[in-house]
C-alpha cells in the first residue's frame, strides 16, 4: 500500500499530525518556532525531520529539496498561530503580525504544490476583518489552482469529551468534486457563540441521537486514571485496573504506563472554595466572602465556567494553555485539584504513549494548543477519500 506523505507547518507539540498519522498519513516533515513544543513534536515522531525556527525565515526552495526524495507531496497540514484571531483576544487587529503568518504558509504551498491543503484555526477568523482573511486564503489558493471550503468543526462531534470548535480549510489541487468534511459521528451539542456559526457548524437534530454515537464524556475519557494529590512529584503510572469505555481502550493503545499525570498544589482558599462548589457548579457556588475580589463585582449572567467543578457526564470546556480555576471549569470531578496534565491530553484525545516534555507549565501549553488528535484524525480520513477521487480521475 503507497504511503501518503504530509508535510506540518507551525507543528506545535505535534497534535495534528498525531491525528493524521491515525487516518494514514506519514509525516515526512515538519517546522515548529518553540524549541521545547520541537522536542516534544521529534520524539513522538522520530522518523519526521523537524524545523526548529522561524517559518518567515525558511526558505521554501530549501524545504522543497529536503522532501524532493518522496516525490508529490499528499498534504501539507498547519494551523498558523491563532492568538490573534481569537474571540477571545483582547484587540482582534488585522495589524497583529501574527495575523500574516498564514501568508508565510500559503507561500510554502506555492511552492511544493501538494495534492491537498489543511489549514485550521479558531472560529474568530471567519469575522476578522470583516472576513477578509477568508477572502485572502481563498484567492491565493484558488490562484494556485485549488478548490477551497471551510467550515467550523466541533470536537464534540468526533468523540472527543470537549466544548471546543475549529476552523477548517481543506483545499484539494486540479479537483472537480465536492470538497468534503467529516459529518459529525457522536451526538454531542454546544451553543457556538461566534459570528458565522449558523451556515458554517454541523447543527445536529434531536432526531440523531438515535442514529449517532453517544457523546464521550469526561468520565469516559479520565475515569480509569488512578487518583493524585496536588504538587507530588511522581508523574509515573500504571495501569491499576482494566479500560471501562471504548475512549479509554483507544488512549492506552501501545502504551504501558501513564506519564505526565501531575498537576501543581491549589492554594489554601482554592481548597476552601473548591467544597462548595458541586460536579457541574461554578463561582456561583462559592460564598460571596470566598470569591476573588473580582467575581465579588460580576453579574450571575458573567464568566460562566470560572471556578467550575467537571461534571462527569458532560463534555469539558475548552482545554486551555493552563487549567487555571480563574479561566474555566477545570476542577477535577471527584479529587480537590485540577486536571493533571495527561487528563487535559486526554480530555484532548492524545493517546497516552504520546510523552510531553518540559516542565509542568510547559506541558500544559503543548496540550492546550494543540488540535485533538482525533479530529485531525477524522478531517484526515476525509482527505484520503477525497486524494483517492483525484486518483481515480487521473
Amino acid at each position: 500500500m503507497s504511503k501518503h506523505y504530509m508535510i506540518d507547518l507551525f507543528a506545535g507539540a505535534g497534535g495534528l499530525s498525531c491525528g493524521l498519522e491515525l487516518a494514514g498519513f506519514t509525516p515526512v516533515l515538519a517546522n515548529e518556532l518553540v524549541d521545547q513544543y520541537a522536542k516534544t513534536y521529534q520524539i513522538n515522531h522520530p522518523g519526521t525531520k523537524v524545523i526548529v525556527g522561524d517559518v518567515r525565515q525558511v526558505d521554501e526552495k530549501e524545504l522543497h529539496n529536503l522532501v524532493k526524495e518522496y516525490g508529490e507531496i499528499d498534504l501539507i497540514a498547519g494551523g498558523p498561530p491563532c492568538q490573534g484571531f481569537s474571540v477571545n483576544a483582547p484587540v482582534r487587529s488585522l495589524d497583529d503580525p501574527r495575523n500574516h503568518l498564514f501568508k508565510e504558509y500559503l507561500r510554502i504551498v506555492a511552492e511544493i504544490r501538494p495534492k491537498s491543503v489543511l489549514i485550521e484555526n479558531v472560529p474568530g477568523i471567519v469575522s476578522l476583518g470583516k472576513g477578509t482573511v477568508i477572502e485572502q486564503i481563498y484567492r491565493i489558493l484558488q490562484g494556485l489552482g485549488y478548490k477551497v471550503n471551510h467550515r467550523i468543526l466541533f470536537a464534540g462531534h468526533y468523540g472527543i469529551p470537549q466544548m471546543r470548535f475549529r476552523t477548517v480549510f481543506l483545499a484539494m489541487r486540479d479537483y472537480t468534486h465536492e470538497i468534503l468534511f467529516p459529518k459529525p459521528e457522536c451526538y454531542a451539542t454546544a451553543v457556538a457563540n461566534f459570528q458565522g456559526s449558523k451556515n458554517l457548524c454541523y447543527n445536529l437534530l434531536p432526531l440523531d441521537e438515535s442514529i449517532l454515537k453517544p457523546k464521550t464524556t469526561v468520565w469516559d475519557a479520565i475515569g480509569d486514571l488512578p487518583e493524585i494529590k496536588g504538587g507530588e512529584s511522581k508523574g509515573t503510572y500504571h495501569y491499576s485496573s482494566p479500560a471501562r469505555t471504548e475512549f479509554q481502550k483507544y488512549a492506552r493503545n501501545n502504551s504501558v504506563e501513564i506519564t505526565s499525570h501531575f498537576c501543581s498544589k491549589l492554594s489554601a482558599i482554592n481548597v476552601e472554595r473548591l467544597k462548595y462548589i458541586p460536579q457541574g457548579g461554578s463561582w456561583r457556588n462559592i460564598p460571596f466572602d470566598l470569591l476573588p475580589a473580582g467575581l465579588k463585582r460580576a453579574r450571575r449572567s458573567d464568566h460562566t465556567k470560572r471556578y467550575g467543578r467537571l461534571d462527569p457526564n458532560e463534555l469539558c470546556s475548552t482545554i486551555m494553555t493552563k487549567c487555571d480555576p480563574h479561566w474555566g471549569s477545570f476542577f477535577h470531578p471527584t479529587q480537590a485539584r485540577i486536571l493533571s496534565v495527561r487528563e487535559a491530553a486526554r480530555i484532548q484525545s492524545f493517546p497516552d504513549r504520546y510523552q510531553f516534555t518540559g516542565n509542568m507549565t510547559q506541558q500544559y501549553e503543548q496540550v492546550g494548543n494543540a488540535v485533538p488528535p482525533l479530529l485531525g484524525c477524522a478531517i484526515g480520513r476525509k482527505v484520503l477519500e477525497m486524494l483517492g477521487g483525484i486518483s481515480s480521475e487521473s
